[in-house]
């Protein structure tokens, strides 16, 4: 505007517009002059830009006084402050939020809808064992035990604390999470299965994860604290993803939100991730993605957790997993193709989960025959036969035409076993655990030991009694003594003392 001549002076041009809507009379002392002005549409357009910028300034610095100085602080913040601002402006804030989630690809991650309220809202049932019961011994109760299993830290590691145990009560022996929407592991498949199996191993890797939670989040004193990363580790096809895997994605949904905002569970080429502050779960496809999308999430100081399921044997998780402010577990197999310089990269401590025993399964049993109760006793008695005859591998007794299948795997195996390889199997001839590179997990389970260590690890057992007796057979009628004499000669099999023990009894079978 031109109004040069009209009471405004060359001393006033300088002046800052949100300095001179605030007091114009300071600057232009005509009345007459200042009224004509303030009347132009010019004028008045001005005006409301300029006001709306120092009303936005002052919510700014609100807001900063607060603590929320970022798009993901505001996500975090609570209600009260929320209702101080604007509609406009609380709408502006969260449409950044939700853009600043979003990476910048062409493929835009596909949103689950229900899906986060199913593993969420996941119902409770437990089954425990009853004194003097009769049947098996066992029942199902509706939601959560009263009390669970208690556990206890060994240097490094945990333990179960049986001491705790009420003498007389019913001792629970599984817990059971469904979800009306299957869980994650099988979401991309076409077997969805509802039911999260909770024993006493998988409580106690949710235990371990929960207490590197309390540690991360607790003070230390340090500018930049990770979490610890962890591998869990157990025989193939005993519910490592399906049951640990769930557990722990059931557990970190229901963990503190305005600590642990973002859990991520990555599986095959499916990356679920699970917003907490929004409740929405959304599935991007691509580790790639992903990583980007976790650099977004560093720069905004978001955090996280990420369970990744090794799916693809041989092949480690992808080489920027995890960022700084990110846990991580890798859910695996024994192989260490699949982790071993991930591993190493970060640091990470193993997990070993031990099979589940009999009365595991058993309490599996009464689960799914619970509106069945005159069936209970003879569906156990199947089940166990074959469990017998594969072991506790959960993926193959529960189903007859996988059982069947199973065993035809298991007697293939056995009968490639020569004197090139039956250094896996050696074990078997003492009857002791033992130690081996690279055994088939169709013929062995893994087993935890700790003795005189600080933290776990692992070694190799029959995966049943009737493998076992199998693989002595085929070693003794396959190989010559002395061949079987060195192998148990070997020093991560047994003492000399119990080779020549046993060397009777070979010479039997030969």
């Amino acid at each position: 505007m031109e109004l040069e001549g009209k009471g405004i002076l060359r001393a006033n041009r300088n002046v800052l517009l949100k300095g001179f809507f605030k007091n114009p009379t300071r600057y232009i002392h005509d009345a007459g002059v200042l009224g004509e002005i303030q009347a132009t549409d010019a004028y008045l357009s001005m005006e409301g830009t300029v006001r709306e910028e120092m009303y936005l300034e002052e919510e700014v610095r609100k807001l900063y006084d607060k603590g929320v100085n970022n798009v993901l602080r505001w996500s975090r913040a609570a209600e009260e402050v929320k209702a101080a601002v604007r509609d406009d402006t609380k709408n502006s804030l969260d449409a950044a939020l939700e853009e600043a989630r979003i990476p910048t690809t062409t493929s835009a991650p596909e949103k689950l809808e229900g899906y986060y309220e199913s593993v969420y809202n996941a119902s409770w049932h437990h089954v425990v064992e009853v004194p003097g019961g009769e049947g098996t011994g066992m029942e199902v109760k509706e939601g959560e035990p009263e009390q669970s299993w208690t556990y206890k830290k060994a240097e490094r590691t945990i333990e179960m604390d049986d001491g705790v145990e009420q003498s007389g009560a019913a001792r629970l022996r599984l817990m059971v999470l469904t979800s009306d929407k299957a869980w994650p592991y099988t979401w991309a498949g076409t077997e969805h299965i509802f039911d999260c199996y909770v024993n006493c191993e998988v409580e106690r890797v949710w235990q371990f994860v929960k207490r590197d939670l309390t540690e991360w989040f607790s003070p230390h004193g340090k500018a930049v604290f990770s979490p610890k990363k962890r591998v869990l580790i157990g025989t193939p096809g005993i519910g490592k993803s399906m049951n640990a895997g769930s557990y722990l994605l059931y557990q970190l949904l229901h963990y503190d939100a305005e600590k642990l905002p973002m859990v991520a569970y990555i599986i095959k080429n499916s990356v679920y991730l699970f917003d907490k502050t929004k409740q929405t779960v959304s599935n991007f496809r691509s580790e790639d993605v992903f990583v980007d999308l976790l650099k977004d999430f560093t720069r905004c100081e978001v955090k996280g957790y990420i369970i990744y399921d090794v799916a693809e044997q041989g092949r480690e998780p992808h080489v920027g997993l995890p960022f700084a402010l990110w846990g991580m577990i890798v859910v695996t197999s024994p192989n260490v193709n699949n982790f071993k310089g991930w591993k190493k990269q970060n640091g990470a401590m193993g997990i070993v989960m031990n099979c589940p025993d009999e009365s595991d399964v058993k309490a599996m049993c009464v689960w799914k025959k619970r509106n069945e109760q005159g069936e209970q006793n003879g569906y156990w008695k199947q089940v166990k036969d074959r469990m017998d005859e594969v072991g506790p591998i959960l993926r193959y007794i529960f189903d007859g035409d996988k059982f069947t299948d199973r065993k035809t795997d298991i007697d293939k195996v056995i009968n490639v076993v020569d004197s090139s390889n039956a250094k896996h199997y050696i074990g078997v001839m003492s009857d002791k655990l033992w130690e081996a590179a690279n055994p088939s997990h169709k013929l062995v389970q893994i087993v935890r030991v700790r003795k005189d260590l600080p933290t776990e690890r692992y070694l190799n057992s029959p995966a049943s009694r009737v493998i076992a007796n199998k693989i002595y057979v085929h070693l003794s009628t396959k190989m010559h003594f002395m061949e079987i004499f060195k192998l148990l000669m070997h020093p991560d099999v047994i003492s000399l003392s119990i080779v020549l023990e046993m060397s009777g009894t070979v010479t039997f079978y030969v």
